[in-house]
């Protein structure tokens, strides 16, 4: 599918998604949440893909709403409703993705970016790349971002970040716990590689259990989720690729399901 604001790479076992309007440092506005959900709900149901890489073209990842876009005037009430709920389930598509999802941070990380970066398992950012929290600054609030930025980060740092708008680096993001892993900029490339590398060793069927497992747990009770948490071990116990996955340990070879990097 070709996208306008977009750029779909697929690389099986790896989808690479980036943002595409480089002169606006990939601000997002109401064309590109359509294109982004579209292609996300895509690659969550193609069994090929394992892990998606989301980042930005032109050496930004997202500057946050366009604010062109934000500012329109006389927008009636449906289509400001549309606008809101495309936003919020392009967040939880991502959030709850079968797929890992991974973010290369660099240049702007903004407002919506920071949200985008909030619902990635594994962000890694250039120690140059710029976050900040900036609505406030606008007269407006990240009303939909809020819950992801507070459960990624907690309350204490949300609500500094949030309310002054102050913008900081990936050095201080990894502090925050925004991100996984900060690098220089030039081996930025090298440092998602990497990471890629691993999950070329894990079995796509409990990387997906696994996605569900985290929302699982951290949504109930530990005594309400125990039985879907034994049943799930008992399933991949018996389940062809956890066989494969535990005799591929005893007889020290990689397991069939590992991609060799074609770098």
């Amino acid at each position: 599918m070709t996208y306008q604001t977009l750029l779909l790479d697929l690389r099986p076992p790896f989808a690479f998604l980036t943002l595409n309007r480089s002169e606006r440092r990939n601000a997002m506005n109401f064309a590109m949440m359509g294109e982004l959900l579209d292609a996300v709900q895509d690659l969550n149901a193609n069994p090929e893909i394992r892990a998606i890489i989301l980042s930005g073209a032109g050496g930004d990842f997202c500057a946050g709403g366009d604010i062109a876009d934000l500012q329109a005037p006389n927008l009636s009430e449906a289509e400001q409703d549309q606008i809101v709920g495309r936003l919020d389930a392009v967040l939880k598509a991502l959030n709850e993705s079968p797929k890992v999802i991974v973010a290369k941070l660099e240049g702007a990380v903004m407002g919506g970016g920071f949200g985008l970066a909030c619902v990635a398992d594994i962000g890694i950012a250039s120690t140059t790349a710029e976050f900040a929290l900036p609505e406030v600054r606008l007269g407006l609030a990240p009303s939909l971002i809020a819950p992801y930025v507070i459960q990624r980060i907690g309350l204490t740092r949300a609500r500094l970040l949030m309310l002054t708008g102050v913008r900081f680096d990936g050095v201080s993001a990894h502090e925050y716990g925004i991100i996984n892993e900060v690098c220089p900029a030039e081996i930025l490339d090298q440092c998602v590689n990497a990471i890629l590398d691993q999950l070329r060793l894990c079995s796509p069927a409990a990387l997906t259990a696994t996605k569900a497992l985290i929302h699982t747990v951290i949504s109930q009770p530990n005594e309400q989720s125990l039985p879907y948490r034994a049943r799930l071990l008992n399933q991949l116990r018996t389940s062809e690729e956890g066989q494969e996955g535990m005799s591929a340990f005893r007889q020290k070879r990689p397991p069939q399901w590992a991609v060799m990097s074609d770098e």
